[in-house]
């Protein structure tokens, strides 16, 4: 039987190298607990959303009001307007002020879709402050 004996002056070779296996095998598990995760995560159910009791704010002396009808006719104050002149009448009513609030008011049967794309409009214009008027909690 031989017993390999090494000596006090040999030196064991120095790794300069990191051993990433252990990083490896930690990054496939938790890559493994969020595919399972991800999908139980999602959210799907109907939703009846809340009336806002939020005191109203006091209004401004002579503000820009949008409203869409239920036929998705588009109305600035009390004119009439094409949604392809929405940017130039807007720049009329406003003065050119893109930072004027626009308070924009949509009938209950006008669908969520239709009102994006109005706020859309308003976006492409280039008006950014849009306040969404409702009722009162009670009226």
């Amino acid at each position: 039987m031989k017993v390999a004996l090494h000596h006090a002056d040999e030196e064991f070779e120095v790794q300069h190298e990191i051993n990433v296996t252990p990083f490896i095998d930690v990054m496939l598990v938790l890559m493994i607990i969020f595919m399972i995760a991800a999908p139980l995560a999602t959210v799907d159910m109907p939703l009846d959303l809340p009336v806002s009791t939020a005191a109203p704010t006091a209004p401004e002396p002579d503000p820009v009001v949008l409203s869409v009808q239920p036929d998705l006719t588009l109305t600035l104050g009390e004119t009439r307007i094409a949604r392809e002149q929405l940017g130039a009448a807007l720049e009329n009513v406003t003065k050119g002020d893109k930072s004027t609030r626009i308070y924009l008011r949509a009938d209950r049967k006008v669908a969520y879709g239709d009102l994006i794309e109005v706020m859309d409009g308003l976006r492409q214009a280039g008006y950014l402050k849009v306040a969404l008027v409702t009722l009162e909690s009670g009226s």
